[in-house]
């Protein structure tokens, strides 16, 4: 299964999705991982809480993922976790070791 993972240290989960700069992607079977690429985007948050969503943003971020069934982060606001769900992506939140993550 194919995953993209929010980290800025690229060793733990780490950061919210609206903040991320990069999505690690990684195959992962059972307890066996492989980082497969990297993805760097425009962050969909703009710093402010109370931003509006970017619908053209999240679709660049959206477009970046295809090919991912999850994206793995500390957080994630109502509004993206429901447009990732519409395009096939499961947002899970996790907090920890890359290594750590079993499928």
């Amino acid at each position: 299964m194919q995953v993209a993972i929010v980290s800025t240290d690229a060793t733990n989960v780490d950061d919210h999705f609206g903040r991320a700069e990069r999505f690690l992607i990684y195959e992962i079977n059972g307890d066996s991982q492989a980082l497969v690429g990297i993805k760097v985007v425009q962050p969909l948050s703009e710093g402010d809480k109370s931003h509006d969503f970017n619908p053209g943003r999240f679709s660049e971020i959206a477009g970046q993922l295809a090919g991912c069934e999850r994206v793995y982060c500390t957080g994630i606001g109502d509004r993206p976790a429901g447009e990732l769900r519409k395009v096939g992506i499961e947002p899970v939140i996790y907090r920890g070791a890359i290594e750590n993550i079993v499928i």
